[in-house]
């Protein structure tokens, strides 16, 4: 268990996070038993195969033909609470209207990715259902040696 003079040294570290930029190596949490650490970009694999499997993951998991849960490694609990809220409203949208669940038919057209900050890469895919273009807006972060998504935004 950590000392009480630890516990407040690492919510005063959280306090400064929100304002300052992070830097890889630095350790983040409010829950003093769990610390994550923020790892570099250049110490990760290549983000774009994560954020095309992502963008089309989560156009699935709002058409309610992929499970939520597959998500959850990949995904900060802020966004995985996002998308369990999204999805329910277009369940009970789809119940409403009496429409069955299909698989969305889609082409990714483009994928853009830009280097924020040190251990921040922030993306769009577009992507094409025929009638319709959409775009998913992903920011992928560097935590504990892997990238999780923070912020997930279908437009």
């Amino acid at each position: 268990m950590l000392p009480a003079r630890s516990i407040g040294a690492l919510r005063a570290v959280d306090a400064t996070q929100s304002s300052a930029p992070s830097r890889a190596g630095e350790l983040i949490d409010a829950d003093p038993l769990f610390v994550r650490e923020r790892t570099a970009a250049r110490d990760l694999p290549d983000p774009k195969p994560l954020i095309s499997n992502l963008a089309r993951s989560v156009v699935e998991v709002i058409a309610g033909v992929r499970d939520i849960e597959q998500l959850s490694r990949w995904v900060t609990d802020d966004v995985f609470r996002h998308l369990l809220i999204r999805t329910q409203h277009a369940a009970r949208a789809r119940q409403a209207r009496r429409r069955p669940t299909r698989r969305p038919n889609f082409v990714e057209l483009t994928l853009r990715v830009q280097d924020t900050s040190e251990n921040i890469v922030d993306a769009v895919v577009v992507l094409d259902f025929g009638a319709r273009v959409r775009a998913v807006t992903v920011r992928l972060e560097g935590l504990d040696r892997r990238w999780r998504a923070s912020a997930i935004h279908v437009l």
